[in-house]
């Protein structure tokens, strides 16, 4: 049986685990064993450990918990309390050595980017997963392509990264999977109105990601405003949190919030919620106004629930919602009037909403069903595996 050491940079359960863990199953039924190496502690060791996934420690960020260096570029820094990337590389070699993998997996652009030189100079095959669209200095350029094999979760991310040099020789698309059946259209409870303290019929709009200006959520709040005095019992929701603790990502969420305000009652931040696929059920609308997205789980999400989605046209996202296929309404980047009509347009048409619905969830079986995105992870690990013993 092979054996994969699969390397996680981050302990919380953002999209990158969550698209990881949603092959874990298929990847295992495939024939291979599994060994994770992150942080020992969070919510994705708990998850792992539940599944019988051994964790092996291995923290390459600050507590353990992860984050972008203090440059904003994609990278790794030093600190008094965070080893350099030299003694992180070292410690890394050793496990590698302890280990004996057949095969490394780096879910991540950073863990891609340190274990690349490690993963070479041993000889092990490997794999780094590009799930970022982020600007790569020469030197991380170099170090990616020093893996076997790099993967893209799309299109527009492989575009991406080939223009900055990555080898595209080395680099397929992998579309990330959901679970269709943990993520399902479903009759609305109305337990989120009963939460909220709402009225059972008013239109629920939810943004979901990472608070942050990456995400959008500001152009929303802009957009709000213009939803608000054409549908007045309309409420917004924004899940998740801030992760970052850059002054700028601060200043954004601060800036939010003071947004929201102007809108006494309107706006619920929910934060990190664990029963999101139960949540989507009870929106009528998804909006994602995204200023950049490689593909976007929470479009998958969405789109697996049979929910209506607006979204900006960036990215991956038009190869989730391509030309053609009536799953979504797509809009132009920062720009809330466009958002605001096209939200509009969806909230007054039920027919158009669920028309949206039904043709998101024939999208998400068609493209991103959790057991195709394992089956195609796992014919990736037996190429590069077997490339070693072809001596490739």
């Amino acid at each position: 049986m092979p054996h994969v050491l699969l390397l996680c940079e981050f302990a919380t359960l953002n999209g990158g685990e969550r698209s990881m863990l949603a092959t874990l199953d298929g990847i295992r039924e495939a024939g291979f064993s599994i060994v994770v190496a992150g942080p020992p502690a969070g919510p994705l060791a708990e998850t792992l450990r539940r599944r019988g996934v051994e964790v092996e420690p291995f923290c390459a960020r600050p507590g353990g918990t992860g984050g972008l260096s203090a440059s904003g570029t994609h990278g790794l820094t030093s600190s008094p309390c965070h080893p350099s990337q030299a003694r992180l590389r070292k410690n890394l070699a050793a496990l590698i050595a302890r280990r004996r993998p057949d095969l490394v997996h780096a879910n991540s652009l950073s863990m891609g980017r340190l274990s690349g030189p490690v993963v070479a100079e041993l000889g092990i095959p490997s794999i780094a997963h590009l799930r970022d669209i982020i600007k790569l200095s020469r030197q991380g350029v170099a170090d990616l392509n020093r893996h076997t094999r790099l993967l893209a979760v799309s299109e527009a991310t492989s575009a991406f990264h080939v223009a900055q040099h990555l080898d595209a020789g080395k680099l397929g698309v992998l579309y990330t999977g959901v679970d269709l059946v943990e993520f399902a259209p479903g009759a609305s409870s109305g337990f989120l109105h009963r939460e909220l303290g709402l009225a059972g019929g008013a239109p629920l709009v939810g943004t979901i990601g990472q608070i942050g200006l990456r995400k959008g959520q500001d152009v929303l709040a802009r957009a709000a405003v213009r939803i608000a005095a054409q549908v007045p019992d309309v409420h917004f929701l924004i899940v998740g949190e801030r992760n970052s603790a850059k002054a700028e990502s601060l200043r954004f969420e601060a800036a939010l919030r003071r947004a929201a305000e102007q809108m006494p009652g309107r706006f619920h931040f929910l934060g990190r919620r664990g029963d999101v696929p139960r949540l989507l059920n009870e929106l009528t609308l998804l909006v994602h106004p995204a200023r950049q997205e490689p593909l976007g789980r929470v479009l998958l999400e969405a789109a697996a629930s049979g929910l209506a989605v607006v979204a900006t046209e960036v990215g991956g996202t038009a190869e989730v919602f391509p030309p053609g296929s009536g799953a979504a309404l797509l809009v132009p980047p920062d720009d809330p009037e466009a958002l605001a009509d096209a939200v509009l347009k969806v909230l007054r048409d039920r027919s158009r909403r669920e028309s949206l619905g039904a043709a998101a969830r024939r999208r998400a079986k068609e493209a991103f069903d959790a057991d195709r995105a394992a089956r195609a992870l796992a014919r990736h690990y037996r190429e590069v595996v077997g490339s070693r013993l072809a001596g490739g």
